[in-house]
């Protein structure tokens, strides 16, 4: 059973790292359609009313996200950080978990929760706010540019996908420490019965 155990937690732990690297990648690519689309349509970056009265209503969006998007960059590289703590805290292949181990667990546990909140709340604002934008005032403009045009929502709805992914990593790690200890409690019983019959 041990053997089984172990072999699950040395996956769970390398799914916890995956997902931490999807939640980074994500942070890199949540702009590009902003960016291609809205980017160019932006006339004067220091003047938002200036930019409302010549471009597109909307636009300036692409520079309100900015400082969010800086955050979440952070915070993916951070949770790509916080799951190496399970590998160098021997979480992925030790057989007993001792407090190190608890510690790293439950460290990433609340640091993928925070972010998946934290980016959650902020990205459905953010999206409700990309709705506003004057799409046709945007088709225009990159038919006359020759620049790129979407008024999809694909980057604003993935995150629920990449969170959930988070999330589940969240699941596995404290039913795999629910299942280790249920081990441990077996073992010692064996042990101590060992000793008992010893005596």
């Amino acid at each position: 059973m041990y053997k089984k155990q172990m072999t699950i937690q040395k996956a769970v732990c390398l799914f916890v790292l995956c997902t931490s690297v999807i939640v980074f990648i994500y942070s890199l690519g949540i702009m590009t359609d902003l960016f291609d689309s809205l980017y160019y349509t932006i006339t004067d970056a220091a003047n938002r009313e200036n930019t409302r009265r010549n471009s597109v209503a909307g636009a300036f969006l692409y520079y309100d996200m900015q400082d969010f998007n800086k955050q979440f960059l952070h915070l993916g590289i951070g949770l790509i950080l916080m799951s190496l703590l399970l590998f160098i805290t021997n979480t992925h292949v030790r057989r007993r978990y001792y407090i190190g181990n608890i510690i790293a667990v439950a460290a990433n546990v609340i640091a993928n929760i925070y972010v998946a909140i934290w980016a959650h709340t902020r990205i459905v604002a953010y999206r409700a706010e990309y709705l506003n934008v004057d799409f046709e005032a945007l088709k225009t403009f990159s038919e006359r540019r020759h620049t790129y045009y979407t008024d999809s929502t694909f980057w604003f709805d993935v995150h629920t996908f990449v969170f959930g992914l988070a999330i589940l990593a969240c699941i596995l790690l404290v039913a795999n420490m629910i299942w280790k200890f249920s081990l441990m409690k077996q073992e010692q019983h064996l042990v101590d019965a060992g000793k008992g019959v010893a005596a």
